[in-house]
């Protein structure tokens, strides 16, 4: 009993944590940054990005059925699953930074190169990711140090995505800084006429003042009607073309108060480095982690029984869909939050600062899940979070481009809700392997784990469509600033209401869920007498 219930050592926990900092180092990046960055700088329609993420997430449903049946055939001195987490670490980091490098293309040509890249990212991620989902259930045997260390895998991931959330939009800010000519002509206090060049072409910047204070307005108005002022403003510049903006709100405005941000080479070099920390992530959690739960000495392998295995697992099938849908939400969530900072409070860098927050309040979410599921059960516990969550989401739609203080303890508590799902996820997923080993006398850990991947990353990409979708309806352009305008209540919606409806869809769903966690103590005892037995018949 002791070899399957064996409990983890915290620096194999932590070790295995790092592996999904690295995999939110790539899916939150992508997932918060990819959309502006190809309408905002790479400059494709939104409508067209939302298509592309959603056509590329077709393809990861065959690549992740596949990547789970290649795992469950894997036979390494390394294990079935932990070779694949080595084997990706390098790849992994390289297309990443390939997904935001912005070559000087064709509209048609970045169509190409966005699918081309994206649908590459994907493949490899299933690769990785769909493996290291896989190792948790093998681990260990034991369903409640599996909660455990679900527990410290979202840590890693929320760390991760803190990193990447957090610190992305400054190095942008700190590698895309370039040289430009300033000058700037007092008309009053706390008023200036501000002139900028540069002897290049910038296909996207960013202008503000240092201390995001200050609004602009362009200086023509006939040649930019309905401007209105923000705290910065985003635009391209031709080389040696002079471009003026009236700034009011700030005392004391000089050259070097003024700061132009080329977005593109900001974006690419900041990846470039976060890149190289995911890579250096994946190979501690390979050197650290270890293989334990195996099939029964006496099972084929049968693909046709296990796919029928997986047809008939009703708990799988629940999971599938909602794994779907808390994706869309989070998706949403966090896709919009760029736009939302950027082009409704003005304050692109607060965006970073937002997302540290809800990355410190999915830290706690996380690490509160396992007590909370002993003491209510993981289905229970799962309704409770969607309502939670979504409720308090919705209040963003009260909230106005002032309303700071506000607008940042309702996206906290909603996220504090919000990371109780996807923890909670990953560990019923290898319930639901025990599950079907309980009722088929047959294990295929990687094959359930990569259908269960299969929905919670499609469910990104619907999300991505449904935020495109929504945008294209309200005429978004990144960048044009009179159609950015007009697309902030498209913006507001995604940022409040729609979340909040797809939340209480799911919590619905949730009450069909059939495993509770007396039912789960009597599947593991059961196992665990499967398991002891086949290893005495093995040794005699």
């Amino acid at each position: 009993m002791q070899l399957i219930n064996q409990k983890l050592k915290i620096t194999e926990k932590i070790g295995y944590a790092l592996g999904d900092g690295a995999a939110n180092i790539a899916w939150r990046g992508v997932s918060t940054f990819l959309f502006i960055f190809y309408t905002d700088v790479f400059g494709i329609n939104p409508a067209a990005v939302g298509l592309l993420l959603l056509i590329a997430r077709f393809s990861d449903g065959v690549s992740d059925i596949l990547m789970g049946i290649i795992g469950d055939r894997t036979n390494s001195k390394y294990g079935k699953f932990r070779p694949w987490i080595l084997w990706t670490a390098i790849p992994l980091g390289v297309i990443l930074s390939l997904l935001f490098t912005g070559p000087n293309l064709s509209p048609t040509g970045k169509i190409i190169y966005a699918y081309t890249t994206y649908i590459i990212f994907t493949l490899v991620y299933t690769a990785n990711n769909i493996p290291y989902g896989a190792l948790m259930a093998v681990m260990s045997g034991d369903d409640k140090e599996r909660t455990s260390l679900g527990s410290y895998r979202m840590v890693g991931a929320f760390t991760g995505g803190m990193l990447v959330q957090g610190a992305l939009l400054f190095l942008v800010a700190s590698f895309g800084n370039i040289d430009p000519t300033v000058k700037v002509n007092q008309l009053e206090p706390s008023k200036y006429e501000i002139t900028v060049s540069t002897p290049k072409d910038v296909e996207n910047v960013n202008i503000k003042t240092k201390d995001g204070v200050a609004t602009f307005q362009w200086a023509d108005a006939e040649l930019h009607q309905n401007d209105s002022p923000t705290k910065g403003k985003s635009f391209s510049m031709k080389a040696n073309e002079s471009y003026s903006f009236i700034v009011e709100g700030e005392p004391k405005v000089n050259e070097d108060k003024i700061t132009i941000i080329d977005q593109k080479k900001g974006y690419s070099y900041a990846i470039y480095l976060m890149s190289v920390i995911l890579s250096l992530s994946l190979f501690i959690t390979f050197y650290t982690t270890k293989e334990r739960v195996k099939p029964l000495s006496t099972q084929q392998s049968n693909l046709m029984k296990d796919f029928r295995d997986l047809i008939n697992n009703r708990p799988w099938i629940i999971l599938l869909f909602i794994g779907l849908i808390f994706q869309i939400y989070n998706s949403i969530k966090q896709g919009i939050v760029v736009i939302y900072f950027s082009h409704y409070l003005h304050n692109q860098l607060m965006a970073g600062s937002y997302m540290v927050a809800l990355m410190f309040a999915s830290i706690a979410g996380a690490m509160i899940t396992a007590p909370l599921g002993k003491m209510l059960g993981k289905r229970k516990l799962f309704i409770y979070a969607f309502i939670f969550s979504g409720a308090v989401n919705a209040l963003l739609a009260f909230c106005g481009p002032n309303d700071t203080w506000a607008i940042f303890g309702i996206g906290i508590v909603s996220e504090f809700g919000a990371a109780i799902m996807p923890t909670l996820f990953f560990a019923m997923l290898g319930d639901a392997a025990d599950y079907s080993e309980f009722r088929n006398g047959r294990r295929a850990t990687g094959l359930i784990y990569s259908a269960g991947s299969f929905s919670t990353k499609f469910g990104g990409g619907v999300g991505g469509a449904i935020i495109g979708m929504v945008l294209a309806a309200f005429h978004y352009n990144g960048q044009d600033a009179v159609a950015i305008q007009g697309a902030v209540p498209g913006i507001i919606m995604l940022m409040s209401w729609i979340p909040t409806i797809i939340a209480a869809m799911g919590a619905f769903l949730m009450f069909f869920y059939p495993l509770t966690q007396k039912k789960m103590d009597d599947i593991t005892l059961e196992l665990n007498q499967r398991r002891l037995n086949d290893l005495a018949s093995t040794n005699t």
